[in-house]
């Protein structure tokens, strides 16, 4: 048993009928996975993969954040489900697919997360989409859970060495109410303490950066505590775009592999960093996609950059993860220069982030008492997202293994992440995953403000073959 951090508890609370946390990736495989077999690899691994096999046990009257308890009754075929495409399953299928199964919430009332096995794929493969809620983890964990299912060769391992961490049991609804009461007492001197905490790094902070004078209020804050001097953060306004505001419950979703060679072509070429190129390549994606659609904005879009501040050795508990914001510069014509400017707001931002790790969000979520988080948080997410949303496009750059991984002894060919847009971080989310050689790129989009997620995609691939072009100009 395991109660719900402040930050956890935040996933819950945010979801509406049309902002939905559920985080995702697609595989595809070489050859054609059995539905039993898969199960039979789940019995043998859950006991050692906390996050599969526990589920929500809510406090009475919403007095405190949830706990995590074991689910002894696990029920395999409901969380391991199989569909099939109809012919000739192609991507555009699959994708389809795959974009109404995202936008679908999970059952609270059972372990949240889903596997579906995808038959009829061309060529011989197969698809396996794998959902789980944003409150059980976050980038990292959801990585221990893909994990979970992966082998080095085509034969599967062996069990785990060792018992699985045993589960505390659940402590009696008395105690639930007891425990929630004694939190509450405390809460205003947690805010108390968040505030203090928090002027440093107001500058930090979606929404609240954009208020006139507080990057001055902020280093002073940092003199005064002996902090020092910061590299300062932008504090610019997001532009409005086609991707602004609220958004719906349908979902749009595409994805390409890119060869990972030709990124570290760039990278060497201009003296960058992956990343760097990365972020370039969306930036000349997205500038591409608002010339044909409304025009290019005179200013930068502000991305919304996922940073995990789980400490080296932290136990892998609960989402330990920040947002930070960048400016992306779509405004900038010449593509070698919109490379320089993404690389310097990059390098500020982790100047920034190695002086003092942004934690404002788990401090802030923790400083709100519980029984009003979910009410705030819809309410702030409903209001920012109708007025002034700081953000434009969630994107996020996951390393991963260069080496080939087996489900039950099919290969691994490539894995899309499929990840969350929201009224506040806008309706386009580019999420890129590195492995055995490529870098596989999901995007998923607001049904109604991008129909048409394929078009983002394709421009991916001509925003590296500019920069590509570029590189080949100046020579080794």
């Amino acid at each position: 048993m395991a109660q719900l951090t402040a930050l956890d508890a935040q996933f819950l609370h945010f979801e509406t009928a049309t902002n939905v946390a559920n985080i995702a990736g697609l595989a595809i495989l070489d050859g054609d996975l059995n539905r039993s077999d898969l199960q039979a690899l789940l019995e043998q691994r859950l006991p050692h993969v906390a996050a599969l096999r526990r589920k929500l046990a809510p406090v009475p009257l919403g007095l405190d954040h949830p706990y995590w308890i074991r689910e002894d009754d696990l029920d395999l075929d409901y969380h391991v489900r199989e569909i099939g495409l109809p012919p000739p399953g192609d991507d555009r299928q699959l994708a389809e697919q795959v974009s109404r199964l995202h936008a679908r919430r999970l059952d609270r009332g059972r372990p949240l997360w889903e596997i579906y096995l995808i038959h009829g794929l061309a060529d011989g493969r197969m698809g396996l989409y794998t959902k789980i809620h944003h409150a059980a983890v976050d980038g990292v964990g959801g990585a221990d859970v893909l994990a979970a299912l992966l082998d080095l060769s085509p034969t599967p391992a062996p069990p785990p060495d060792g018992e699985p961490e045993p589960d505390e049991p659940a402590p009696s609804r008395t105690a639930m109410v007891g425990r929630a009461l004694t939190r509450l007492a405390a809460n205003p001197a947690q805010a108390v303490r968040f505030a203090a905490r928090a002027v440093p790094h107001l500058d930090e902070i979606p929404v609240v950066s954009k208020v006139p004078g507080v990057e001055l209020v902020s280093g002073l804050a940092r003199r005064v505590a002996g902090a020092g001097d910061a590299p300062g953060l932008p504090a610019l306004p997001a532009p409005r775009t086609p991707f602004s505001g609220p958004i719906s419950a349908h979902r749009r979703f595409a994805f390409v592999s890119l060869p990972l060679e030709e990124i570290k072509e760039v990278r060497k070429a201009f003296g960058v960093t992956v990343n760097d190129v990365v972020m370039a390549v969306c930036a000349g994606a997205l500038r591409q996609w608002l010339a044909a659609h409304g025009g290019v904005p005179d200013r930068p879009l502000v991305a919304g950059v996922p940073f995990s501040v789980r400490e080296v050795g932290e136990a892998r508990r609960g989402n330990q993860v920040t947002i930070m914001t960048a400016p992306l510069a779509v405004h900038v014509e010449d593509p070698v220069q919109r490379l320089e400017e993404v690389r310097v707001s990059m390098q500020r931002i982790k100047d920034r982030f190695s002086l003092a790790p942004a934690r404002w969000l788990r401090e802030f979520s923790e400083s709100m008492p519980a029984a009003l988080m979910g009410l705030a948080s819809r309410s702030a997410f409903g209001l920012v997202g109708q007025t002034s949303p700081p953000i434009n496009v969630a994107i996020s750059n996951v390393p991963g293994p260069q080496f080939p991984l087996y489900v039950c002894g099919a290969r691994l060919l490539t894995h899309y992440p499929v990840s969350v847009i929201t009224d506040v971080s806008g309706g386009v989310n580019i999420t890129c995953f590195s492995y055995d050689g490529s870098l596989d790129v999901g995007v998923v989009t607001d049904r109604t403000m991008i129909p048409d997620a394929w078009e983002i995609t394709g421009r991916l691939r001509d925003a590296l073959d500019e920069l590509r072009n570029e590189a080949f100009r100046i020579g080794p």
